[in-house]
């Protein structure tokens, strides 16, 4: 029998990016065949990581009764009280900040953090009007674009292209022309970017913390790949936060996507909002990440597995796939995002003769599994070939999986333009 849904239900019942992300992933694991896994955001499994969560589970298991503490006590909506001082007392060791655990909530995912965020500050407020959030630079992360409760929440602007020598380019926001009009309730950008790679400099981000706060709204920063953790960031930026900025931080990338364990940093006032939106919608939240890391933050051990062993790791691969990628796609008209951060290369097929949709669609005929790059367009209605040019991949994966996903999309393409 079919039941009559709600808006939110057939809103969210709907299918969107993220859901056929997710299940393409699912499908992927559950087939014999071999599968090209470009597509997912999964972090790499790396041994020493791997390593130093047994390491940690072996402890916890040894010590006395904390295990059970961990897995059979709920927390509080805001966090556990252990991790938010290990936290906050290494952010101001490390930053030179002066926060405390009143500035830190924890979430199940970030996915959901930003869930509850870009909805309290965006839709319909007490007055009636409609407050957008604003995403000065598209592409942006495909997990935000179907996460607004209400239609038209989000406003979005397109970015200025800096073409680079070398088949490569890079993304700016347009600040010249970037307005924040009293119709705007938060602005949101992450960085590293999520599907770029993209990394706006230390002056774009201070232009757009000024602006905001002169209006008098927050400033949402997706860290999810950025400094001090996971550190998968390959180009000079500094880390900021002042009480009108939002940072959301996550274990995700450093190599605990399943303990689900989102971090926000924000003013006391805002984190005691989102505690109890918390407690509304899951009660508590999980402690095995907050558990496990506790005493990594506070000896360091985490931030130096970031910087000496995650970020090399990255790095080396991003490298890697780049060559591989300039040597199969050689005589077809393609450039690649400048590789500033994360686990993504963002590849521009200038005049592709199909979409994107349809290029993902081929190859997934031919178990390559990518990103269309349309979907992370999203909050812009403007016309714009340049959206259905794009793909992201990932290259977290087996290096030789990378690579033979991208000899079978080369081969594609060359069908695609005749070459």
């Amino acid at each position: 029998m079919k039941y009559p849904l709600s808006r939110f239900g057939k809103k969210f019942t709907s299918p969107s990016g993220i859901s056929g992300l997710m299940k393409d992933m699912g499908e992927a694991l559950q087939t014999d065949e071999k599968v090209y896994m470009l597509g997912g955001g999964n972090p790499a499994h790396i041994p020493e990581v791997n390593a130093l969560w047994r390491e940690r589970m072996g402890h916890i298991l040894a010590n006395g009764s904390e295990y059970e503490r961990m897995v059979a006590n709920y927390d509080t909506p805001q966090g556990k009280e252990s991790f938010l001082k290990a936290l906050s007392g290494m952010l101001n060791r490390e930053y030179g900040w002066k926060i405390g655990p009143e500035n830190i909530a924890i979430t199940n995912g970030s996915q959901s953090a930003f869930f509850c965020l870009l909805n309290m500050f965006g839709g319909t407020d007490e007055s009636g009007k409609m407050r957008n959030i604003l995403f000065p630079l598209l592409p942006e992360y495909i997990g935000y674009a179907d996460q607004a409760i209400e239609e038209g929440t989000f406003s979005a602007r397109k970015p200025r292209i800096e073409e680079l020598p070398g088949n490569r380019f890079k993304y700016h926001p347009d600040l010249d022309n970037l307005e924040i009009g009293p119709e705007i309730g938060a602005v949101c950008v992450s960085r590293p970017t999520n599907p770029t790679g993209n990394v706006i400099t230390d002056q774009e981000l201070a232009v757009l913390s000024e602006r905001t706060a002169e209006k008098g709204i927050p400033l949402i920063v997706d860290n999810a790949y950025g400094a001090p953790f996971p550190n998968i960031i390959f180009t000079d930026a500094n880390l900021i936060w002042d009480e009108h900025i939002i940072l959301s931080m996550s274990l995700s990338k450093i190599g605990l996507p399943a303990s689900r364990t989102g971090i926000i940093v924000a003013s006391a006032e805002i984190i005691e909002a989102l505690s109890g939106v918390n407690a509304i919608l899951s009660l508590a939240n999980s402690s095995i990440g907050q558990v496990i890391t506790a005493p990594l933050l506070e000896s360091g051990d985490l931030l130096r597995l970031s910087s000496e062993v995650v970020r090399p790791f990255y790095l080396k691969k991003s490298r890697e796939t780049m060559k591989v990628m300039d040597e199969a796609f050689a005589g077809i008209p393609y450039s690649i995002h400048v590789s500033e951060g994360s686990i993504f290369l963002w590849l521009w097929f200038k005049d592709l003769p199909i979409s994107s949709i349809e290029l993902y669609r081929r190859l997934k005929k031919r178990n390559v599994l990518v990103i269309p790059g349309s979907y992370f367009f999203f909050g812009n209605d403007d016309p714009w070939p340049h959206r259905d040019q794009c793909l992201r991949v990932s290259y977290a994966q087996d290096s030789e999986d990378v690579r033979r996903g991208i000899e079978i999309m080369a081969e594609e393409l060359r069908l695609i333009y005749g070459s």
